[in-house]
């Protein structure tokens, strides 16, 4: 082997794996299926050190499965639908949706898409994935429109999704509905505003809100029935103040009387509970805000103005009428829309919703059924799925995404679904096939709404198993065996993903599911560009290499999160060049001898052959246990302290002696097989973490009969050989090793060499048990550490001054 090149050794195999296709799926193999449902990375952006985290450790579990002798499945995708590849194209190429059709934005993105694709791929082929590259799909293609919308006929034959115009959550930034799902928590500072209202009687009442600008909006006021406070102001009459309009005091069990006044007013729509309240008590609704996130024409003096200037002006104008009486600055939770931040409103438009409050039971069911790695993971989905309060909005105000396969009768406005046989169908381009199924009308309006992006991406196992494109493959492939995902999506991604599998197959997605934690930087914090502590996986893949970054994602546990930190990837580093001068020098130790022809079942083996033989198979047997609860961490851990300490540290060491000046042909080849055997183990134990200097290592080596498959990844997953398993032996081997271990110390502190002579050694033993195991043990441990005489004694040391100390039992004296 020539000198170690990080780089140039990564490229390589990557190449040979692409020209030989070592990861290719065989549709037609006869190995058990492991199938994967993999993440699609969106394409507005670049692969972060988050993707690299969870990508390389779902790669490890994809690695093993193969080896195990599966059949693989792993295909990769590219999530370049919605709202975010929108603002890409848009800021990308400087054009605007708004100004052309939007057949010409949708060319304009897909096309603008491929390039980032380009870039994507590089960077993930530069993980060392064993992904089959001809398995890619993009959320947007024509086979992910076709069965979105298949999804969507199928849902509406069910009656599972209806429109409404009803309040629902929206963002005025990005002009559209979302979804619960799509909400996130963000503290902001703000003040309750305690304001005077009066009543028909003159009576005055105090109300507090964080809220002024809905003021033109209330159509009541709320306390709790119970509340003796004011219990007299139930069924009179208030008068908002500004806006003027009388509104009716209800009582409502809903009411936290704690908080302010105990006195609330109800805005049509503030939060989820005014919609309750408008709904329960048949309110009026009067929308103050508008679809862009300004005041309506209808609200005087305010029309025009951003929510924040009207809520500043109201506030100054309810200073100078004396109707604002305190203000106190608060903390308080706001839901904001995760893609950009913007406080969500409650706004009435037409939207489409799928119907499933009525099935948390099953949903919960069915997220129990699965095995979930780690297994807490799965509480955040049941407290998801207990906590929802809304059906499933789907339907967006964008002009990139899956069409909605119908349009709405000129006539009577009533729905025109497409036909199967049309999908995919793009309602701005194609016409429905017939007439109007209520009122027999002829012409149609298309549906200008694009489904939700999640709507499509809770769609990846139909997608890659081929739903409703190819019955025989779907039925090889569905349910697929894994989805790896992180953990911030649990409720979009995975509870969706649920949620569709449950209405079109009654049945889970996948059997299992693994769920990676975040990538932090060095202080633990979550990485973004505004802080500028981004930590770009290209940069440490250039500075280290591929196999030190996934030594680094390996370096945890599943599911935690995992704060960078370099020193891992020097570790990694330190072993991959280990692993390297190991395989040199057992060349060196092998040379003429042929491993693939060795008689392993005849040879003479040694106290130190049977030692690490033991230990090995141990090792084999924890790590395939490890390996099947989703813990590489401690698989690489445990190998990579067997390989450092065991077999390098103390076994190559024994046998050099062996080998070098052999007593007999059968001793020399003991060593030789057991040192090779070993080495090849630990090899593949390392493949699926560190699968590019694993592979050189096999392929290229030197040692006859090492190399048995094209790839080290298409060889077995080592077997455990419980006949090797020796107890007694590891016991020995122990003891010896603390001996070596004490000869060496002496040695490193009188500053002698380790290859120097030493005349004798005496070793004073408290217990009698280790006698057999230092007389079992004494060839070795003399020639290890060059020792003339070796003398065992069951007795007290005389000269304490020159003896040193290997444990409580054994104490060595040495001349």
């Amino acid at each position: 082997m020539a000198e170690l090149d990080l780089h140039s050794l990564e490229t390589k195999w990557q190449k040979y794996w692409d020209t030989e296709q070592i990861h290719k799926y065989h549709s037609d193999s006869k190995k058990p299926l492991y199938s994967i449902d993999t993440p699609p990375p969106t394409v507005s952006g670049k692969m972060h050190l988050g993707h690299a985290l969870g990508y390389s450790q779902a790669d490890v579990i994809a690695r093993y499965k193969k080896m195990q002798g599966h059949e693989l499945f792993y295909p990769f995708g590219f999530d370049d639908n919605g709202l975010a590849t929108e603002r890409f194209v848009e800021k990308e190429t400087g054009k605007r949706a708004v100004d052309m059709t939007r057949a010409e934005f949708v060319k304009l993105c897909l096309d603008t898409t491929k390039q980032a694709e380009t870039e994507l791929e590089k960077d993930f082929r530069a993980l060392g994935l064993a992904i089959d590259w001809n398995l890619v799909y993009r959320t947007i293609d024509s086979k992910a429109v076709k069965i979105a919308q298949e999804s969507f006929l199928d849902l509406f034959e069910q009656k599972r999704v209806y429109q409404s115009q009803t309040p629902h959550m929206y963002c005025t930034q990005c002009r559209t509905a979302i979804a619960q799902a799509e909400l996130e928590d963000t503290e902001k500072e703000s003040f309750f505003n305690d304001l005077e209202f009066e009543l028909e009687n003159k009576q005055k009442i105090m109300i507090s809100t964080t809220r002024p600008e809905l003021l033109p909006a209330c159509v009541a006021i709320f306390i709790h029935p119970e509340d003796k406070r004011h219990k007299t102001l139930i069924g009179q009459t208030a008068i908002v103040p500004l806006f003027e309009q009388k509104v009716q005091i209800l009582a409502d069990k809903r009411v936290d009387p704690e908080k302010g006044s105990g006195i609330v007013m109800c805005c049509t729509f503030g939060d989820q509970k005014d919609m309750e309240w408008q709904k329960a008590y048949q309110l009026p609704i009067k929308v103050a805000i508008g679809l862009n996130g300004k005041m309506q024409d209808w609200v005087p003096e305010y029309a025009g103005l951003n929510i924040k200037q009207a809520r500043e002006k109201i506030i100054q104008t309810l200073k100078e009428k004396e109707i604002l009486k305190t203000q106190k600055k608060i903390m308080h939770i706001v839901n904001v829309h995760e893609r950009c931040k913007t406080d969500v409103e409650f706004l009435v438009t037409p939207q489409w919703f799928i119907q499933y409050l009525d099935l948390k039971k099953q949903f919960l069911e069915a997220s129990k059924s699965l095995d979930w790695n780690p297994t807490h993971m799965q509480v955040r989905l049941e407290n998801w799925v207990q906590g929802l309060q809304w059906d499933w909005c789907i339907s967006r105000q964008r002009y990139f995404g899956v069409p909605f396969p119908l349009w709405y009768c000129t006539q009577c406005k009533y729905p025109k679904i497409a036909e199967h046989t049309q999908l995919p169908v793009d309602p701005l381009q194609d016409q429905p096939i017939g007439v109007c199924e209520k009122c027999s009308g002829k012409e149609f309006t298309p549906e200008k709404d694009v489904l939700d992006t999640w709507f499509t991406s809770s769609l990846t196992p139909q997608i890659n198993s081929s739903w409703t494109v190819n019955e025989k493959h779907f039925e090889k492939l569905f349910p697929m065996s894994l989805r790896p995902q992180g953990h911030d999506i649990i409720t979009l991604w995975a509870f969706n993903t649920l949620v569709k599998s449950f209405f079109h197959h009654k049945q889970v997605p996948w059997q299992t599911v693994m769920i990676n934690g975040f990538a932090l930087d060095a202080n633990g914090k979550k990485m973004s560009k505004s802080i500028g502590n981004v930590i770009a996986p290209q940069q440490i893949i250039v500075q280290y290499s591929a196999d030190c970054l996934r030594y680094w994602t390996c370096s945890v546990g599943l599911g935690e999160d995992v704060p960078y930190k370099e020193k891992e990837l020097v570790s990694g580093k330190r072993l991959l060049f280990k692993l390297w001068n190991a395989g040199k020098l057992i060349e060196g130790l092998t040379e003429n001898f042929d491993y693939g022809n060795a008689p392993k079942h005849t040879l003479n083996l040694q106290i130190e052959d049977k030692w690490i033989l033991s230990k090995l198979n141990n090792l084999i047997e924890k790590c395939t246990e490890q390996m099947n609860a989703f813990n590489f961490a401690r698989t690489l851990a445990e190998t990579r302290d067997f390989f450092w300490l065991e077999f390098c540290d103390y076994y190559l060491e024994e046998i050099k002696g062996r080998i070098y000046e052999p007593k007999t042909v059968e001793d020399q080849q003991a060593a030789q097989y057991t040192a090779v055997h070993v080495f090849e183990q630990i090899l593949k134990l390392l493949a699926p973490i560190l699968p590019h200097i694993t592979e050189e290592l096999y392929m290229e080596s030197k040692i006859i009969g090492f190399k048995k498959e094209k790839s080290i990844h298409e060889s077995n997953w080592p077997k455990i050989e419980k006949e090797k398993i020796d107890m007694h032996a590891e016991q020995t081997g122990k003891t010896m090793n603390q001996v070596i271990a004490g000869i060496r110390k002496y040695k490193s502190l009188k500053g002698l060499p380790m290859n120097s002579e030493v005349k004798k050694v005496t070793i004073y033993l408290q217990n009698n048990a280790f006698k057999e195991q230092i007389l079992e043990s004494q060839t070795c441990i003399q020639r290890t550490c060059k020792v003339l005489t070796l003398d065992v004694r069951l007795a007290d040391p005389v000269n304490v001054v020159q003896v040193h100390e290997v444990n409580e039992d054994i104490k060595i004296e040495i001349e």
